[in-house]
């Protein structure tokens, strides 16, 4: 029998696109279950405080909502790597373009020298792409066209926890087909 994980569904947001300049400011995590269509049974949003925001892409700033106020109290980025690798220890990592996400990560893991305890690693736009690349409904697979097209909102684009939430939505509807 397999022993079947948790998914750890993981969203990022940044002060720019460019690993080792830029850093993140915000990761959130949704814990859901495989065996119950994909179940929430936890989840996780933290804020880190920015350590060189001087170098920050001022638009990126703009669309991630950043403001001093909201990250008065923000965790330091080792408190956040800590509290994500205790909180992902053994699930299947899931992103939407993983790619990004994950260099972001595992450079801040790299930095606070924590190991992370994925089993696996999914990129929810790869299964996405595969899925409905003929599909003539359907030309673009980023996450907002997705949940448009499977008929979702998300009130609160480029904000961590409500990206990841519509990835487990998408995710689901993904899984279906």
């Amino acid at each position: 029998m397999i022993d079947k994980k948790l998914f750890s569904f993981i969203d990022i947001e940044t002060t720019g696109f460019q690993v080792g300049h830029h850093e993140m400011i915000e990761v959130a995590c949704v814990l859901a279950d495989p065996a119950k269509d994909f179940e929430v049974v936890d989840e996780l949003e933290i804020k880190i405080k920015p350590e060189r925001i001087e170098t920050a892409d001022p638009q990126a700033l703009r669309i991630n909502g950043y403001n001093e106020a909201e990250w008065m109290f923000a965790y330091s980025l080792e408190q956040a790597m800590k509290s994500l690798a205790e909180k992902t220890e053994g699930t299947v990592m899931v992103a939407h373009n993983i790619t990004f996400d994950w260099a972001f990560l595992d450079e801040a893991f790299r930095r606070v020298k924590i190991e992370p305890k994925f089993y696996r690693k999914l990129d929810s736009y790869s299964i996405a792409y595969a899925k409905f690349s003929n599909e003539p409904d359907i030309n673009k697979f980023s996450l907002k066209a997705l949940a448009e097209y499977f008929g979702l909102t998300n009130e609160k684009a480029h904000t961590a926890l409500a990206d990841t939430r519509v990835t487990v939505d998408i995710f689901r509807e993904l899984m279906k087909r």
